[in-house]
């Protein structure tokens, strides 16, 4: 879906505001929904450590990048990770192990085919279901669920929420006035860490705007950064992901030459006619098509020798904290989780 205007709008004037409030009864009734779950549930404990990487709000701050970096650096700590997400987009329910030569994003989804090349990436909709399968499997010492702050069915050892530290939480209010999966203090309240993403090492998050200046909890500045330039010559640049806007802007700041964007939105399934009007276009401009990973993997396998995947990665101010914060999940004995 495409976040609607009024969830990027503060203030209160203008039917912005008149939409939020139109809609605020429904935010209410998500968020009792929410609360509701939470409260009662009877959490699975299973043998490994599991971490949780989600967010607050709907829509992209780029879990699963950091999802792949924490599976990076923990196997470089000699863990041995394993991904688990819903598989959203994908017709699969789980618990399955992702196998990228024998799946598609059609079945799976775009995020665990991603995940999978960092290690072992699972998918189920029911997420207990999913902790017990990579458990039985007995590889894993260490589940990062990608996404389920708000899914108490699998007990956490660490929850960590990402932000967007330029959206922050929008104008404040609760899907589907606004962004939020539930109030902010409350889901901060079982928070552990959060990492702040914003565009560049030289932008400091607004900390007090956010809210989290006080938080008595670690704190972690990131962004995204390429793993190679852009391609030289003229691109045009296509996205369906939570936020592409931030895609073809790093594109523009890593000197890619932009002739024209094209913006579907998150989890778009790409047609034979999608495709047929960017490639006439790339011929129209002269120029070269290119996209992102997440977007790459649900393009037709035909498509893909045309297209450029421009990948990114993580990057954190302080990655021996981030280290310092695994290490202390990974050693604390089972009795005191």
């Amino acid at each position: 879906m495409k976040e609607p205007a009024f969830w990027r709008t503060d203030g209160g004037r203008g039917s912005g505001a008149l939409a939020r409030a139109l809609l605020a009864p429904l935010g209410w009734i998500y968020a009792w929904t929410v609360a509701r779950r939470l409260r009662r549930a009877d959490p699975l404990r299973i043998a490994p450590k599991v971490i949780c990487v989600g967010n607050l709000t709907v829509g992209g701050t780029g879990k699963t990048p950091i999802t792949q970096s924490l599976m990076q650096r923990v196997s470089e700590m000699g863990h041995v990770p394993a991904s688990l997400s819903r598989g959203y987009g994908g017709s699969e329910p789980g618990p399955v192990r992702v196998r990228p030569a024998e799946h598609g994003a059609e079945a799976v989804g775009d995020e665990p085919l991603l995940l999978a090349r960092s290690g072992a990436a699972w998918i189920s909709r029911d997420r207990a279901a999913g902790g017990r399968a990579i458990e039985a499997e007995g590889e894993a010492d260490l589940v990062l669920m990608d996404d389920g702050h708000q899914n108490p069915d699998l007990a956490k050892d660490c929850s960590i929420l990402v932000v967007d530290g330029v959206t922050g939480w929008g104008p404040g209010s609760l899907f589907p006035a606004g962004p939020l999966r539930e109030p902010v203090r409350t889901g901060l309240a079982r928070a552990d860490a959060v990492i702040v993403m914003m565009p560049g090492p030289d932008r400091e998050p607004d900390w007090n705007r956010l809210g989290l200046a006080d938080l008595e909890i670690p704190l972690f500045h990131a962004w995204l950064e390429p793993e190679a330039p852009p391609p030289p010559g003229k691109l045009i640049a296509f996205a369906g992901i939570g936020r592409p806007q931030k895609f073809f802007d790093a594109l523009v700041a890593a000197g890619g030459d932009l002739s024209e964007v094209a913006v579907y939105g998150d989890h778009h399934a790409f047609s034979t006619a999608d495709l047929r009007h960017l490639d006439a276009l790339a011929l129209a401009h002269g120029a070269r098509l290119i996209t992102t990973e997440k977007d790459w993997v649900r393009l037709p396998k035909d498509a893909r020798d045309r297209i450029t995947a421009w990948p990114v990665r993580a990057a954190f101010t302080n990655p021996g904290a981030l280290d310092g914060l695994l290490r202390d999940v990974m050693d604390a004995a089972p009795e005191a989780r």
